[in-house]
């Protein structure tokens, strides 16, 4: 039996019918570059040619900007699979993307990290 909402995609004892790889015709490079934290977001384009379920629903959710790693979350597909997609839609301008914020931040800086961990302590 299906889960709600997922239609014949998944099924409740087996997990997903179609195989992550499949989604993407078994490729596994994608033709634009894309990070984990890269925004991508729907440019309102209408996609020319055939679509898979997964291509649309990612096209779908990106009517406001999400990261690649949330997008790939909201699919249950790995990243590898995701990126695949939004290439395709991408280079069918149904989607543009922005690169991560630069960090204005030294990662290692002592102070950062002081209020990084000063904050998991509240949350404890």
């Amino acid at each position: 039996m299906a889960a709600a909402g997922d239609g014949p995609w998944l099924d409740d004892a087996a997990g997903r019918l179609v195989r992550p790889f499949t989604v993407s015709n078994g490729r596994t490079r994608p033709t634009v570059a894309l990070d984990l934290m890269s925004q991508v977001m729907a440019t309102g384009a209408t996609p020319l040619g055939y679509l898979g379920p997964e291509h649309a629903q990612a096209l779908d959710l990106c009517r406001a900007p999400l990261p690649v790693a949330e997008l790939a979350a909201h699919l249950r597909l790995p990243v590898a699979v995701t990126k695949v997609l939004l290439s395709d839609l991408v280079d069918c301008g149904a989607l543009t993307t922005k690169p991560p914020a630069a960090f204005h931040h030294d990662p290692t800086d002592r102070a950062l990290l002081e209020a990084v961990l000063d904050g998991l302590r509240r949350q404890l």
